[in-house]
């Protein structure tokens, strides 16, 4: 019986690789940002939660997240779709061995880095509006309001649906998970 791997079970065997070619990894990035956004949106939609699913996830975007961290990408749109994909799985995971404050930030820093170079774009509302729930800089937020207008709203598709809604409660909840000290 041959051995088939799809999804998430070949970006995990291709970490092992020094080079992931270029539809490899945006392959990867993409299947990355499926199962953060998975994870972000469990039991949203009424259906129960298990934990043995919960903690499985959780550990697969850790594990996935992990391997792409070091990957680099052959140009523009492929570093953006991988930061974008690092960003939303280390954000999702409830999982951190230590180091996932100096990777998200390094992640950012890999952003910071490319948002000036990349055309307007639904990716890029989708990274400014990831960034924007990171550090809360209204310049992003207005850089990514800004494009949305550009967009014919008779015409929307479900992905900029999606993603006004998402950076309109991004914008309404800012530090939804700010601690308070007593």
């Amino acid at each position: 019986i041959p051995l088939r791997l799809v999804g998430s079970e070949m970006c995990i065997r291709d970490r092992y690789h020094t080079h992931i070619s270029m539809n490899d990894l945006l392959s990867c990035a993409r299947e990355l940002q499926h199962l953060a956004h998975k994870l972000m949106y469990l039991g949203m939609d009424g259906e129960p939660i298990y934990s043995d699913d919960f903690t499985r996830l959780n550990k697969e975007v850790l594990v996935e997240s992990d391997s792409l961290f070091a990957a680099k990408s052959s140009g523009i749109e492929e570093e953006a779709n991988l930061c974008l994909a690092l960003l939303m799985g280390y954000n999702a995971t409830i999982y951190d061995n230590g180091d996932k404050r100096e990777k998200k930030q390094a992640v950012l820093d890999r952003i910071c880095n490319i948002l000036k170079q990349l055309p307007p774009s639904l990716l890029k509302v989708r990274l400014l509006a990831f960034c924007y729930g990171e550090i809360y800089e209204e310049s992003l937020l207005q850089e990514a309001y800004g494009i949305i207008d550009g967009w014919d709203k008779a015409t929307l598709n479900s992905e900029q649906t999606e993603i006004i809604e998402e950076l309109k409660n991004i914008a309404d909840n800012p530090y939804p998970f700010e601690e308070i000290e007593e």
